[in-house]
């Protein structure tokens, strides 16, 4: 069973030791026009508020290398690939990702935000712990065209290259993002050493859910305590699955705030579920990497608030769970 975590107010981190690695690059928010729908300028308003608080002397900003075309070919059509490469996309392609008006930095933008989705994946690999994008979480990319504010499938790609070229056995994808990770569900669908796992909003974008292998459907409006429970079980079932790493998609759009949300979660209700994410990891001493995911509070603040509060916790357990092993030692 996935025990019970009391909520901690505590951001400060002055007795830490161990630092807590994240990936970011400013092309984040500068590949994305100005005038598209998606807020972008999340990354860089989290970024400083992270600077000015109390656990950033916990934090190692690292700066993210492109991925490249062969590890984008792990879970993607190189159709696909190939016309994103070169500029080809057609319109209708690109106004299915949502990213629009496209820019002359959107190759570069997609690139350096898997690259470090990957980067963090690698570093949680060798050193144990929890790592983290500060970008990412696509989980609506397909293996043939992107969708949803997403180009390719972060999440697909760093579990296959996990299996295929990192010697891991068991990789699971806990996503608690409110839309249902469909195409990491259909990219992934065969792969008996990955499994998805995907709590979400019922009547929410995708409007054609694809098959997770395990999908905890909320029903509109359903807050704190409802959430928490699919959440609780989705870690049950991450466990029993015993993975020797697990991908986080931490999309705080399940707020009451947020614009896209449909669910009436508190920001202390999504706090709740951060901690109880990296608790659990810790106890079974798992690997963790969280990708950002969605966001969509208007105002944006509500957001960067949940946010805030997912790396900043990040930051205290990660360095809990090096002080847990010194004492079992």
């Amino acid at each position: 069973m996935v025990g019970q975590v009391n909520v901690s107010d505590d951001v400060d981190s002055s007795s830490n030791e161990r630092i807590f690695p994240l990936w970011y690059h400013p092309i984040y928010t500068n590949g994305i026009h100005p005038d598209a729908r998606f807020p972008r300028d999340r990354y860089e308003l989290l970024l400083e508020r992270l600077t000015k608080s109390t656990v950033f002397s916990n934090m190692e900003i690292h700066t993210p290398r492109m991925i490249d075309k062969e590890n984008l070919l792990l879970a993607h059509e190189k159709s696909y690939v190939d016309r994103f490469f070169n500029n080809q996309l057609t319109d209708k392609e690109r106004k299915r990702i949502g990213l629009t008006p496209w820019t002359e930095s959107m190759i570069e933008r997609t690139l350096f935000l898997v690259g470090g989705a990957m980067e963090a994946t690698h570093h949680a690999i060798m050193y144990g712990g929890i790592t983290g994008n500060m970008a990412g979480g696509t989980h609506h990319a397909h293996r043939e065209f992107g969708s949803g504010y997403c180009v390719f499938n972060d999440l697909a790609i760093c579990a296959l290259d996990a299996i295929e070229k990192q010697g891991i056995e068991r990789v699971a994808i806990l996503d608690l993002d409110v839309h249902q990770g469909d195409g990491t569900a259909t990219i992934l669908e065969n792969e008996k050493k990955v499994v998805t796992i995907s709590v979400h909003c019922e009547k929410n974008f995708p409007f054609r859910k694809a098959s997770s292998d395990h999908d905890l459907v909320l029903p509109s409006e359903a807050a704190d305590e409802e959430f928490l429970k699919a959440v609780r079980k989705a870690l049950e079932i991450c466990i029993d699955f015993q993975p020797n790493l697990v991908l986080f998609q931490a999309g705080v759009d399940g707020l009451k705030t947020d614009a896209l949300g449909k669910l009436n979660v508190s920001r202390k209700g999504m706090r709740m579920r951060n901690q109880i994410v990296f608790d659990t990891m810790m106890e079974s001493a798992i690997p963790l990497v969280v990708f950002m995911g969605g966001g969509y509070a208007k105002p944006i603040d509500h957001s960067l608030d949940a946010f805030f509060d997912l790396f900043a916790d990040a930051v205290i357990w990660n360095n809990k769970w090096t002080n847990e092993k010194q004492c079992e030692g």
